[in-house]
């Protein structure tokens, strides 16, 4: 199959992504619009008879004060990976980037490479000497991911660091999913362990109440993000990051981004977003306050979600980013504890791969982040 590459329109990309069961909600095009900070540009392979069949959004970050670029594809591009002329859709990609000023390239290949159950994490977690999730024998392992990343160190890729669990612009490498396809809801319900249906009843018997918020709900969002990021540890993004994404989003598609709020005697104890793309579903952001935590009300909020996702006909819920450590002292822990109570599945994607254009300005970009 003869490919090539070019750029094309945002409807072009659009049409692509709505033709496909799912794509990464960082590949439709409006993903752009809401990292402002980057440049971007919208790519489509055609098969030689001229039809599409792959997009990619880019995004380009400039160096300083040199016209050269990061070039990034966040969970992409959304091509057949396991072509087996793999080479043939990269190789264009690659010239057209360099033609375009990037001296690095990097890619999120949208692969999964393991899957653990849930007793196998449990197993995991109750083992003393297993310290991360890739000492745990996989439940499932996906051969074809294996072939895929030999053929992209055989073209040069390197794989990049590992994202811990997705905080800030470099993309987790292992998430938490619950699976939807071909269950019903009850069952999903019996999948939760004993704490996580006892909370949910909590929840229900002291009054929380779960409802679906707009653009005008973002500020008490904000509220709980920002007591949330001082009790965790990280930085948080402003509100206005927020209000950007829910325009950008759903001025594209008007499903695209939802907000839970968890209200107990009407005031809001924790948050949450939601962003839908075909049958995926994420689970992007959350939040809670430091107080009312007995009542229970992230637990609701994600029954509710859950069901809410169900309701859309999703095969996937997405709890997006762990870390792959097991070990009950890292502050990181506590994420993979909360989710593995819904009784989905721990994920391992490929991770992120970077191919170096100019290998001293690629040098020094490592340096850079690595200080940061």
């Amino acid at each position: 199959m003869s490919l090539t590459l070019r750029t094309i329109s945002r409807e072009q990309h659009l049409a692509y992504i709505r033709s496909l069961p799912s794509a990464s909600h960082m590949q439709v095009p409006a993903w752009a619009d809401v990292k402002t900070e980057w440049g971007s540009e919208n790519l489509g392979w055609f098969d030689g008879n001229g039809e599409l069949v792959g997009v990619g959004l880019v995004l380009y970050r400039q160096l300083p004060k040199v016209k050269r670029y990061l070039a990034y594809l966040p969970e992409g591009p959304v091509i057949n990976w396991y072509a087996p002329n793999l080479e043939e859709w990269l190789r264009p990609m690659l010239a057209h980037l360099k033609a375009k000023g990037a001296f690095s390239v990097k890619m999120g290949p949208p692969v999964v490479i393991r899957r653990w159950d849930a007793p196998a994490i449990k197993a995991g977690i109750q083992n003393p000497d297993v310290k991360r999730l890739r000492d745990v024998e996989a439940t499932h392992i996906e051969p074809r991911a294996f072939e895929v990343a030999d053929r992209l160190r055989r073209m040069g890729w390197q794989q990049g660091e590992d994202g811990g669990a997705g905080f800030g612009d470099v993309q987790p490498r292992y998430v938490f999913q619950v699976p939807l396809e071909g269950r019903t809801l009850d069952e999903v319900h019996k999948g939760f362990n004993q704490l996580w249906r006892r909370n949910i009843k909590k929840a229900e018997k002291a009054g929380v109440e779960v409802v679906q918020g707009g653009y005008d709900d973002l500020p008490t969002w904000q509220e709980l993000y920002e007591v949330t990021a001082e009790r965790d540890r990280f930085r948080p993004r402003p509100l206005v990051y927020f209000q950007r994404m829910w325009k950008a989003l759903n001025a594209e598609d008007p499903n695209r981004m939802r907000l839970y709020l968890a209200k107990h005697e009407g005031e809001a104890v924790a948050a949450a977003t939601m962003l839908i793309v075909g049958g995926h579903v994420w689970y992007s952001y959350g939040a809670s306050a430091n107080h009312k935590r007995e009542v229970r009300p992230s637990n609701a909020m994600q029954w509710r979600m859950l069901q809410d996702a169900y309701a859309l006909g999703a095969s996937v819920y997405d709890l997006r980013g762990i870390s792959d450590s097991l070990d009950d002292s890292d502050h990181l822990f506590g994420l993979i504890q909360f989710k593995v109570g819904t009784g989905g599945q721990a994920v391992e994607y490929l991770g992120e791969w970077d191919f170096p254009l100019n290998k001293l300005l690629h040098k020094a970009l490592d340096i850079y982040m690595s200080r940061r």
